[in-house]
């Protein structure tokens, strides 16, 4: 059974970091697409951050850029995902996710973790 399991959320003041990881339990975790989502209150999932398994250039949405380092390590099964500089309006649950194909389309992406909590403070 496929499982993502995201840590490291948590209350963070304006301004500081925090690093999520996700372990994935995938037979072929090399061969699939791993990405970071997010939802904020009252809105839809979006996609902030994807690491390709071509290990091409990651993808980052403007909101995060600049902020936010996505990284994988295939020899753990892991993906990071580093915030810094974090605002409030960076408050959101993170999920982290699987797929072959990817794009901003939560419903393109195939394996989701059960979300962690991120709270910014003002």
């Amino acid at each position: 059974q496929v499982q993502l399991v995201e840590s490291g959320g948590g209350l963070v003041q304006a301004g500081g970091s925090l690093r999520l990881s996700c372990a994935a339990s995938l037979r072929d975790f090399i061969n699939y697409n791993m990405g970071w989502f997010r939802q904020r209150p009252g809105q839809e999932r979006e996609l902030i951050a994807a690491k390709m398994w071509t290990g091409s250039r990651p993808h980052y949405a403007d909101s995060v850029k600049g902020r936010f380092t996505v990284s994988r390590d295939n020899a753990k099964n892991t993906v990071l995902l580093q915030m810094d500089s974090l605002q409030h309006e960076d408050t959101a649950v993170y999920y982290c996710a699987a797929g072959m194909d990817w794009n901003d389309d939560p419903r393109e992406w195939r394996f989701w973790g059960q979300g962690t909590q991120v709270t910014v403070s003002t």
